[in-house]
């Protein structure tokens, strides 16, 4: 009874194996995207894409090679205290900060290549001033002839300064600076676009740009009428950098040689009807502003040394609304520096000050003259910046600060976990 059971087994695993061989899809293998580091034509493709991260997550993939699918997920979990003048606790923070679940490959042919990021904390999904829902953070489809150029159509980040280009799983610090904070463009849907021109180790270039609607991700329609265009153009006069050392804070890879980034980007978005743009509360009275936003990269890598400058600002010709509504556009710049050193590639120590400008007329509405931030921070890498803990800590001064009871110290613990 046993041997026939066995037989019959036997007959029915064989029989399931032929039928999927027949079967014209084939088999779908199951491989970490790892596995993708031999398919160079592809990696070259996919190298200076935004927010595609090869060499990570897991990869479905059939054997006919009509289509690819890498699933990936990351977490931050966050514990945050903020003390007043006299160091007394004046509030507590313990979240999760980011849960994302992303989808990233490429359909029909590897020139066809997709990106889908989902954010489901309330940090990720920030309520819409229309009411609109906000978990996608990213869908967009990019046709890529070659390894030189892409153009996209969707919803993605505007490139426009470094720091919002990062991902937030990149960086040296809990989060990113008070100046980027205040001036980044985040992300927007429309029409996307890039050059990257390759010449082996010498001077190397990248261009962008993007045509977007104007009033961030997830506005959905606006009958306003205007439309931002932003433009940023990178010059690598050292060559490029390791692996995607551009856009991966610190030098983790360690530049053997000193490799630079010189990089300036500028947004013009006409009839803009949120306060900053893509970001913020609606402005009152259905009022629209014209605003320009201009940005300035600087970044230098060497041997686990690693520094970052960034000078981004905005203007607006009336930035005020009716004194009643207390409502305002941010006229003004911020500067950030940091620097890093990395010891043998697991930790990490960095140091950042940064700084907010408001121009005169909206300081009474911004409430100080001027908010630097200097922040001191510590990273454990476990591997790599899929898995990391980090902690820091930073001072406040707010110089002819209206209120003077504001949170003058910050210390902050994050566990990082990605696939």
């Amino acid at each position: 009874m046993k041997k026939t059971l066995l037989l019959l087994l036997l007959t029915s695993c064989c029989s399931i194996a032929a039928a999927q061989e027949r079967s014209p899809l084939r088999r779908t293998e199951v491989i970490t995207a790892d596995s993708l580091d031999n398919d160079a034509e592809l990696r070259e493709r996919l190298r200076n894409m935004p927010n595609l991260e090869v060499g990570k997550g897991i990869t479905f993939r059939p054997k006919s090679n009509w289509f690819s699918l890498t699933m990936r997920f990351r977490m931050q979990n966050m514990v945050g205290l903020s003390f007043d003048k006299d160091f007394t606790l004046a509030k507590t923070d313990a979240q999760v900060k980011r849960l994302r679940l992303r989808f990233d490959g490429h359909i029909y042919s590897p020139k066809l290549v997709y990106s889908i990021q989902l954010g489901f904390t309330s940090y990720d999904t920030e309520p819409l001033p229309n009411g609109n829902m906000n978990i996608v953070r990213d869908a967009i489809v990019y046709y890529v002839p070659s390894p030189k150029w892409n153009i996209g159509f969707g919803q993605t980040k505007i490139k426009a300064n470094r720091a919002r280009t990062n991902s937030s799983s990149a960086l040296q610090f809990i989060d990113r600076s008070i100046v980027n904070s205040e001036f980044n463009l985040d992300r927007g849907f429309g029409f996307f676009g890039e050059y990257n021109m390759r010449q082996g180790e010498g001077f190397n270039l990248s261009a962008k740009g993007s045509v977007t609607l104007g009033e961030g991700r997830n506005w959905g329609s606006s009958a306003i009428g205007g439309v931002a265009y932003t433009g940023r153009l990178e010059l690598y006069p050292l060559g490029r950098f390791k692996s995607k050392g551009d856009v991966l804070e610190g030098d983790f890879e360690g530049e053997e040689r000193v490799k630079i980034l010189l990089a300036g980007a500028y947004s013009y978005n006409h009839k803009a009807s949120r306060l900053k743009g893509q970001r913020g509360a609606v402005m009152p009275d259905d009022a629209t502003r014209n605003l320009g936003s201009y940005f300035a990269d600087f970044i230098l890598k060497y041997r686990g040394f690693a520094f970052y400058t960034d000078f981004m600002g905005r203007s607006c010709d009336e930035p005020l609304f009716d004194p009643r509504s207390n409502a305002f556009v941010y006229n003004g710049q911020g500067l950030n520096v940091q620097t890093s050193y990395l010891f043998d590639k697991k930790w990490e120590i960095a140091l950042r000050n940064s700084t907010l400008f408001p121009e005169s007329e909206v300081q009474p509405f911004a409430g100080y003259k001027r908010w630097n931030q200097t922040t001191f921070g510590v990273t454990r890498y476990i591997i790599g910046h899929s898995l990391k803990v980090q902690a820091d800590m930073s001072y406040n001064h707010r110089s002819e600060s209206i209120d003077p009871n504001y949170n003058r110290w910050e210390i902050r613990f994050q566990l990082e976990l990605g696939l």
